[in-house]
């Protein structure tokens, strides 16, 4: 193959359609944009979400609760789950998103005491739950805060 047996493939090149050049070309006179009113004319068009003056729907609808963006992510992981581990494994938050517990970004790991742990393992994490604390270290599993 050669450079001038190149071809673009087909349909990937379109012609440029050239309005207001005349009524021969089909998009001659009002260029496409009707009579009169407001998109016909030049310059800024509506901005979005715009009504033509009707209240808009973003206004309508009753606003509800209160989205707090400082708020700190905590993921909450049952002492059962861990049961997923080898016995006598660490457990910390690389491990976590290893196994694919944790899989969204977060700010904190706290352990629940819902479930049983047959399994001895030493467990890293922001925070626990008293129940979880007992469940761990009665397995024979040590608990420790990061």
């Amino acid at each position: 193959m050669k450079l001038h047996e190149l071809s673009p493939a087909e349909g990937s090149k379109k012609e440029v359609k050239r309005i207001g050049r005349g009524h021969g070309s089909g998009w001659g006179k009002t260029a496409g944009k009707g009579h009169k009113g407001q998109k016909a004319r030049a310059g800024k068009g509506m901005r979005v979400g715009f009504e033509g003056g009707q209240m808009p729907l973003q206004r309508r609808i009753p606003k509800r609760g209160f989205n707090n963006i400082f708020a700190k992510k905590v993921v909450a992981i049952n002492v059962g789950t861990l049961n997923k581990f080898e016995d006598g494994a660490v457990v910390d938050l690389a491990a976590l998103t290893e196994k694919g517990i944790v899989k969204n970004s977060f700010d904190s790991v706290k352990i629940l005491s819902n479930g049983t742990l047959t399994k001895k393992l030493t467990v890293k994490a922001n925070a626990f739950s008293k129940g979880a604390v007992a469940k761990i270290e009665a397995a024979g599993g040590k608990t420790e805060v990061i």
